[in-house]
Formats: C-alpha cells, structure tokens, sequence
C-alpha cells in the first residue's frame, strides 16, 4: 500500500507540473505539446530533488510503454475517432486512405531501404526503425490547425490519415522486429506472402472486432438515456475493443479507431442525446488532456536515459531520410487524386510529426533485441526534431501558404 502511495503521489507532482505548463502555454496561445517536451527535457538534464524520484519512476522503459501503449493509446483513439465525424471521414476517404495505405506503405519501404543501404543498419533494425516512422503523431498540429481556421478538410485529412497508420505502422512493427527473420529465411516469394498475409490477419481481424464491438454498443445506449452510464460504456468500449484484439492476436489500435468511429457516429444517431454527446465529448477532453500531459512531459524526461554519444552523423541522416521518405510518399500517394491542392500537400508533408507511440513501441523491443540502443537513439532524435523544428514552424508555413483562415467557400473554389 505504501508503495502504490509513493507511487500515485510521484505521478501527481508530474501531473502538477505538467498542468502548470499547459495553462502557461494556452495564456501564451502556444501548443502546449511541444511546451511540455521543452519543459520535459529541462527537468531530465538539470536536477530538481523532490521530482527526480518521479522522473527515475516514469522513465522505466516498462512503465513508459505500459502506460502510453496500454493506458492512453486506447484513451486517444477513442477520443479522436467521437471526435470526427463520419460524414468528414468519407468526404475525405480518398485522399486519407492514399495517404494511410499507400504513403504509409512507401515510406515504410523507403526509409527501411535508406535505412540499410545508406546508414548501413542491420536489414531487421533498419525495417523496425522504419516502422516506427511510419506513424503519425499530429496532436500538436492540430490545435495549431484549428487556432489558426485552417480548412476543415485538411484537418479531416491529417486526423484521418494518423488514426489509420497508428495501426498499420503497430503491425508493421510487429511484422518487422518479431517475423522478418523468419520470413527471410523462407525465401524472397513465401517471405513476401507470409508477411501479407500476417498483415491482413492483424488488419482485417482488428477491424471485425471493433466493428462487432462498435455495434453491440451502440445498441446498448439506445435504451439509456443516462450520460454517465454511457460515458462508462464508451470507456469500456475502447479499451474493451483494445484488449480483445490484442488476447486474439490481432491490431488493438485498428480495433479502438472502428468501434470509436461506428460508435461516435452511428451510436451517437441512434442512442445519443444532445445531453449525453456533449458530456461525453467534454469527459474525453478532459482525459486526454490529462493522457497528453503526461505523455509529452515523459518524451521530454526520457532524455536522460538515451545515450547520444559518437551517433551524432546517424541521426543526422536519419532525420533527412525520414523527411525525404515521408516527402516522396505523400507526393506519390495524392499523385492520383486530382485537383489536390499544391499547398496542402505542403502542409499535410511538413505536419506529418513523430510522437509517443514512436517512442512507446521502441522501448518494448526486448533487451534482447540487437540493435535496440540505436532504435532507441533514432526514433527519440527524430520524435523530437519533428516535435521542435517541424511543430514550431507549422505556424509560420500555414500563414504563408495563405491556409490560415480560409472560408468553407474558398477550400471549394
């Protein structure tokens, strides 16, 4: 009992910390993400006595994936998916699926190439390293977006496009660091299949369950009207859609994001009233408001635990690749939408941000695993160049780019 005491009051100081920071950061009309991280990194290389308990128990490499992988990635999906509306999903299908699917399948394979060919990683490292940056993380960009009037439908694309390849970078990961051995010893042709179809097992098992779990609740709500009843429901829905994908093998994350996308617009249509929905949306603010917190304020701590020594060059090349993979996808993947406008490619490829789950899944690849310490090293280096350098010059790109602002009439012109 003591212990889980010292335990919550050491979690709490963290949490003051970071809440002190975000209603800093919000008088300053700034995005409090990235104020979190800087502040992060200040308290992990100077020594505050009464915080370095919590900070020594937060960045246990156990701790810090339990709590962002299990804890808050089932909280975050959940939210963004009530959050967006079908209707918005589906005007934008196309461009968020050619850059869910394809730009995340093309930078997978570019920057896992470049990886190996032109920073000479190990072919194993160099394809886990690549997944997990194949995943986006725009939570910053997004209050930026919104703050500033950005068009509607970028905004769709770009919380589209990361809830998606969230969970098919998770099984890339999976593929990369666990079966590509295996596979590669089967054979160019078997190595190829086998990885496909373990990748649609993941996928498309992922997606059943949170279908059959989006529409068992969704029916349960119609007989309430009793928000804090169906506020508990929601709760149990995305983390029950979470667990149970994951006990059968199959991707958590593609689970969250189809029950919380049926839930959040065929549930809400047909079991929701005005009452509920917005107590619901206003629960799910306050909680993730909560989960981000504590996440970027732990990317930041975590510093002290990456060794940067002598690895400076690599993950100078590391940030370049990753940029130009992610350049090159998102390019190729919306060549086959017409008429997409030249200055959301811009943006959607410069607010294309690394974040927690990069970080989450790269301290989960066992002790074991050869080549874990440069992982760690360049996924935590290109986390937080895209946080700082990409998430600080979002602003001034949008306003140059003359997004800021814009009627629902001229994104139509």
């Amino acid at each position: 009992m003591h212990q889980f005491n010292e335990i919550f009051i050491q979690l709490l100081i963290l949490l003051a910390v970071s809440m002190f920071v975000i209603a800093i950061a919000k008088k300053l009309n700034q995005p409090y993400s990235i104020a979190l991280v800087i502040v992060g990194l200040l308290l992990g290389v100077t020594h505050v006595p009464f915080l370095e308990e919590a900070e020594a128990y937060i960045t246990q490499s156990h701790v810090f994936q339990a709590v962002i992988i299990s804890l808050f990635l089932p909280i975050l999906l959940g939210d963004a998916t009530l959050k967006l509306p079908f209707s918005h999903l589906r005007e934008q299908s196309r461009p968020v699926l050619a850059l869910s699917l394809g730009g995340t399948l093309l930078s997978f394979l570019i920057i896992a190439l470049s990886s190996y060919y032109v920073m000479g990683l190990p072919l194993i490292v160099a394809f886990t390293f690549a997944s997990l940056m194949s995943a986006t993380d725009p939570i910053s960009v997004i209050s930026i977006f919104k703050s500033l009037g950005v068009p509607k439908s970028v905004v769709t694309i770009i919380e589209g496009e990361s809830l998606f390849n969230d969970g098919i970078a998770v099984v890339l990961f999976q593929i990369s660091s666990i079966y590509l051995l295996s596979y590669m010893e089967m054979g160019w042709a078997l190595g190829v299949g086998s990885g496909v179809l373990l990748f649609l097992k993941f996928a498309l098992g992922g997606m059943a369950i949170g279908a059959v779990m989006g529409y068992i609740f969704s029916q349960i709500i119609r007989f309430y009207d009793d928000y804090p009843l169906e506020i508990g429901f929601s709760m149990l829905l995305f983390f029950g859609s979470y667990f149970i994908a994951e006990h059968f093998h199959v991707s958590g994350v593609i689970a969250v994001v189809v029950s919380g996308l049926i839930f959040g617009s065929y549930g809400a249509k047909i079991g929701m009233s005005e009452t509920t929905e917005m107590n619901i949306n206003s629960f799910w603010d306050v909680i993730t408001l909560i989960a981000n917190s504590l996440i970027f304020l732990m990317i930041g701590l975590e510093i002290k635990n990456i060794d940067f020594a002598h690895r400076w060059q690599m993950i100078l090349l590391a940030i370049v690749i990753v940029l130009l993979g992610r350049t090159l996808a998102l390019y190729a993947s919306v060549s086959v939408l017409r008429n997409f406008p030249r200055s959301w490619k811009s943006v959607l490829n410069w607010g294309g941000l690394k974040g927690s789950l990069s970080i989450a899944l790269a301290l989960s690849l066992p002790q074991s695993f050869e080549g874990r310490e440069d992982v760690l090293v360049l996924t935590f280096s290109v986390v937080l160049f895209s946080l700082l350098v990409q998430g600080l010059t979002i602003k001034p790109l949008v306003m140059r780019l003359g997004l800021s602002g814009q009627s629902q009439k001229s994104e139509h012109n």
